[in-house]
């Protein structure tokens, strides 16, 4: 029923081999210890098969410090493109402290962005939009933490072993 949703919304970010026969679907929060551990995982799977196409759920649910994050990230894909959002994200999921203003300008000074820019966007509609249209997909889907993926179509939630992707993601593998 929320297929297309959850796999062809137009607004998530789109990794790994956009074009894969494969697709891992992220729920990640940047303040989750779980989604930083997992990050780590997610990476090797990539790697193990350049057909698997990535796609990452901003779900940002434990706090303000989270949603900071969420809104930083989405603004820097809608303004700067897939390409710096995906140095942001693993920029964020690394981040132990608070994301304070002067980091994230940081940041978008590194990437040759106007933080200014970045800072306006991330209250805008599209990112607010995003991040609401996805928390009703979570509640849809009774998903209430993260990390949670969706592979094979097959709902895991909480930190994965790569050996458990790899399992899952084999034809037949979600039996």
């Amino acid at each position: 029923a929320n297929f297309d949703e959850v796999f062809f919304d137009n607004y998530s970010y789109v990794g790994g081999n956009p074009e894969g026969d494969i697709t891992l679907v992220e729920f990640v929060d940047y303040k989750c210890g779980y989604c930083r551990k997992a990050s780590e995982v997610v990476r090797e799977f990539l790697q193990t098969d350049r057909n698997i196409r990535f796609i990452v759920k901003e779900f940002p649910i434990l706090g303000e410090a989270s949603l900071i994050s969420s809104k930083f990230a989405i603004a820097v894909k809608n303004v700067g493109g897939p390409e710096k959002y995906k140095i942001v994200h693993d920029l964020l999921l690394a981040l132990t402290a608070e994301p304070s203003e002067a980091y994230l300008r940081r940041i978008a000074t590194e990437l040759q962005m106007d933080s200014e820019q970045l800072f306006t966007a991330m209250d805008s509609e599209a990112v607010l939009e995003e991040i609401s249209r996805t928390s009703e997909l979570a509640k849809k889907l009774q998903i209430s933490g993260t990390p949670t993926f969706i592979l094979n179509e097959q709902l895991l939630r909480g930190f994965v072993p790569l050996d458990v992707l790899l399992k899952v993601a084999e034809p037949g593998g979600n039996k």
